[in-house]
């Protein structure tokens, strides 16, 4: 659909609706003033129906001139798993962005860029411009699985090399993407920055594999997060020994000075309350023909 950028008509319309796994959507959606100010490493916040929950999301990829931009979601709790019900022309209530502290982009000589799961999805916009800068770019991508792994053409396209690993072996190597890590340091190659995307205890050991070569390495963090703009304290994680808010601040930081332990704990704090919301929407929609 054609929008004129300055109206408000159709405003957060999901303009398509691809699912790129059964836990995994892509969510083009209309949102011109987001669009028109993003920059790799923002995120937004989006909530599927008035007073839902907020769900920070990375931005994927954005387009000014349409006034769209793209966000990737897994269904893990209710709210994700709401969103990715949604289908091309419904709407969300409110897409709040763009949040965040951009990445510097600049010129590093060979950059070093390790996503795992939906990580992926946030690592390409990043490895995008690192390659637009004119950087050599390498990308480790992992996931649990081949159904699991996204964007693999995608981040071929803007990367010099690309290295698959799969905890399985259904696609790639079989194995972790620090052992990936390992043999390109084994064969030599200088690496001048690394920056990681992925579930925490990826994170943090890449940023042990990265350590001992003494390469810059920066992780995007994920804590549990409520309005964005540093005013809750939710988000808060530990750098350096110090706080700070990943919503303002971040949320791409310092690996090597990261407590990723705290940062493990502190996302887990409720973890019994998710599952039993997600239970609770499940139970709600389930299918119920044939039961009369």
């Amino acid at each position: 659909m054609k929008h004129d950028i300055y109206s408000t008509e159709g405003l957060y319309r999901i303009e398509e609706k691809e699912d790129l796994s059964p836990t995994i959507s892509r969510h083009v959606i209309y949102a011109p003033l987001i669009a028109a100010k993003a920059r790799p490493g923002h995120f937004v916040i989006l909530r599927a129906r008035p007073g839902g929950e907020r769900i920070p999301v990375t931005l994927v990829d954005w387009n000014a001139e349409a006034g769209t931009v793209t966000v990737i979601i897994q269904a893990i709790g209710k709210s994700t798993t709401e969103m990715n019900a949604f289908k091309t022309g419904e709407y969300f209530s409110d897409v709040a962005g763009p949040l965040g502290t951009p990445v510097e982009i600049k010129k590093w000589g060979t950059v070093l860029g390790v996503g795992g799961g939906v990580g992926i999805a946030e690592l390409y916009p990043i490895a995008r411009a690192y390659k637009e800068a004119g950087n050599k770019v390498i990308s480790i991508l992992g996931a649990r699985s081949k159904d699991l792994l996204i964007l693999e053409k995608q981040m071929e396209a803007i990367s010099d090399q690309v290295i698959v690993t799969t905890d399985d072996g259904s696609a790639g190597r079989k194995g972790l993407v620090t052992d990936a890590m390992k043999d390109l340091y084994a064969a030599g190659e200088k690496i001048d920055a690394a920056f990681t995307i992925g579930p925490i205890i990826m994170m943090k050991f890449v940023a042990e594999t990265t350590r001992p070569h003494g390469t810059p390495t920066f992780a995007s963090l994920n804590p549990v997060m409520l309005d964005g703009t540093g005013m809750c304290g939710g988000c808060r994680v530990e750098v350096g020994g110090k706080p700070r808010f990943a919503c303002v601040d971040g949320p791409m930081f310092d690996a090597h000075l990261t407590n990723f332990d705290l940062l493990m704990k502190r996302t887990a704090a409720y973890r019994e309350q998710e599952a039993s919301s997600l239970e609770n929407y499940a139970r709600d929609h389930e299918c119920r023909i044939g039961l009369h």
